[in-house]
């Protein structure tokens, strides 16, 4: 049997049982047909291979990035972008941004931006209502954080989501106030997710931020990608039809989570019929998911000891653990793989106490999960590593918040990687693109190994990984994660052909320059779809 590609002269990094290197691979179809030697691989050329000199450098498994916005991404790219729009470095040229967006926009419609960082903004800080209306009192305008848990808007939207004056806060958010009392247009958590599912784009607007991060996403090596979730339903059929018209080309692992009342939503999923590992290769069903506290940077995570930086402050918790419990054990006894972001020592436990229980009255084979798992405490650590839990952090915040986690958490230690992997668990990683302004998976790996802050600083030293665990995170791991590792994750005979050539060697560069690599060829399938 010939080949359709054969790739040569590499450092073939397998990832498989036993971390074995090798030279050469050869591809068939959409399958992996042989893997070894330069010589051994030559039997399968013919004169229709195509045979790729790869000159040395490095071919790994495609990328998976286990914990990213797929269509929140999407948003990003059909919206006035904050970060990476030059001209946008003030609050004062947001609002010229905004009357520009407004002049071409008919009365009524929403005006979105996304990516809003305060750091990067001249003022330092989120802009009001008040200044919003600047822009428009004709249109409704929304500005979203770029940690995707807060937001800004004027006037015309505090009217159209119906709050006023004494509008309650929701439970797990609020409303930020002036000093009288008075609604500012900043939402925090539940009260921003409540406006966030109100400003949805059409979906042919959707489609195309969708065909800009399949681009993204191939050009960074990704292959897979476990979504965690937006707009909710809507989102699920969008990415099928993204996957099955050939929009999106990585494989989509779709948690179930409407960030706005996502305890309905699970509901309804388990009324349906609907299950984890539902789909084909290319877009399947993943776990019921919702969001037990805040986000990491804000901060808003839910901690049992108060934040270093502030000793009345414990957090945002948005469940109580009889809630928690309600909303996931039916889950887990109808056969969903169940995830929560839970980033806090506090909303950890809560997990841990629910999946206790859960199997106990319901004990079956599962691959539950936790995203983030932030501050995963010794205790937290020996009872996570008992029940068999998984967990996705993020190595590639410590690049933007390794600072800020110092300053918030002090000794306490975001993401333990190391001593996940020495207690037996299963770490995968993930970008939570578009929360921070860098998803490449190599980022990640870097983050991983040495847990550079942006200062400079050793981000919990003592938590570093050597170079083929922080490569399994985004492979093979990741796979697991999705009940998948029989198909792909590896370099082996039979697996699918999703692979990722590198301009370097990854497994011989100084650590600092792991994030300087670039990917040189994305192939899903066994057909390139990404060529530098």
């Amino acid at each position: 049997m010939k080949a359709d590609y054969v790739f040569l002269n590499g450092q073939v990094v397998t990832v498989n049982a036993r971390n074995e290197v090798t030279e050469a691979v050869a591809v068939k179809g959409n399958r992996i047909l042989a893997v070894g030697t330069n010589e051994a691989m030559k039997e399968f050329v013919g004169p229709g291979t195509e045979v790729i000199d790869l000159k040395g450098n490095s071919l790994l498994p495609g990328f998976i990035d286990s914990h990213f916005h797929v269509t929140v991404r999407a948003l990003t790219k059909i919206t006035i972008d904050c970060y990476h729009s030059p001209d946008i470095n003030s609050i004062g040229s947001l609002i010229e941004a905004l009357k520009a967006k407004a002049r071409v926009t008919p009365p009524g419609q929403w005006i979105l931006a996304t990516n809003y960082f305060e750091s990067r903004i001249a003022e330092k800080r989120f802009p009001t209502r008040w200044e919003l209306d600047q822009a428009s009192t004709e249109h409704p305008i929304f500005v979203m954080r770029m940690d995707i848990h807060n937001s800004f808007v004027n006037s015309k939207a505090l009217e159209l989501a119906g709050i006023g004056d004494h509008t309650p806060d929701p439970v797990g958010g609020h409303y930020r106030r002036d000093e009288r009392g008075v609604p500012n247009g900043i939402l925090v958590e539940n009260a921003h997710f409540r406006m966030f599912d109100m400003t949805r784009p059409p979906d042919g607007e959707m489609m195309k931020g969708m065909a800009i991060v399949s681009r993204e996403l191939a050009e960074h090596g990704i292959t897979s990608v476990h979504d965690a979730g937006g707009y909710g339903a809507d989102d699920i059929r969008l990415m099928q039809m993204a996957s099955r018209s050939g929009v999106m080309k990585s494989r989509i692992w779709a948690f179930l989570l409407s960030l706005y009342n996502p305890r309905r939503y699970i509901e309804t999923a388990i009324r349906a019929g609907m299950v984890t590992g539902m789909g084909d290769e290319k877009f399947r069903l993943g776990p019921v998911k919702i969001f037990v506290d805040g986000g990491s940077g804000g901060p808003n995570i839910a901690v049992r000891q108060p934040y270093s930086h502030d000793p009345n402050d414990y957090g945002t918790l948005f469940y109580t653990q009889e809630e928690i419990n309600e909303i996931f054990i039916p889950a887990h006894a109808k056969g969903f793989q169940i995830t929560a972001h839970a980033n806090g020592d506090r909303a950890i436990e809560m997990m841990l106490n629910m999946f206790e229980l859960a199997l106990e009255k319901y004990p079956r084979p599962h691959r539950h999960r936790i995203e983030h798992a932030g501050l995963t405490q010794p205790d937290l650590l020996e009872r996570m590593r008992k029940l068999g839990i998984i967990v996705a952090p993020n190595p590639g915040f410590y690049k933007y918040l390794g600072d800020l986690y110092a300053k918030f958490y002090g000794e306490r230690i975001m993401h333990p990687i190391r001593s996940w992997i020495d207690a037996g668990i299963k770490p995968m990683a993930g970008s939570d693109s578009p929360c921070v302004p860098e998803f490449s998976p190599l980022l990640g790996i870097w983050g991983a190994v040495t847990r550079l802050s942006g200062s400079g600083r050793v981000y919990g030293p003592e938590q570093r990984i050597g170079i083929m665990d922080a490569i399994r995170l985004y492979t093979w791991n990741g796979a697991y994660a999705s009940f998948e590792e029989e198909i792909k994750g590896s370099i082996e005979p039979g697996k699918l052909a999703d692979l990722v050539a590198l301009n370097g060697r990854i497994l011989d560069v100084d650590a600092n320059g792991i994030k300087d690599l670039e990917v040189a060829l994305t192939m899903i399938d066994g057909e390139p779809v990404y060529q530098k």
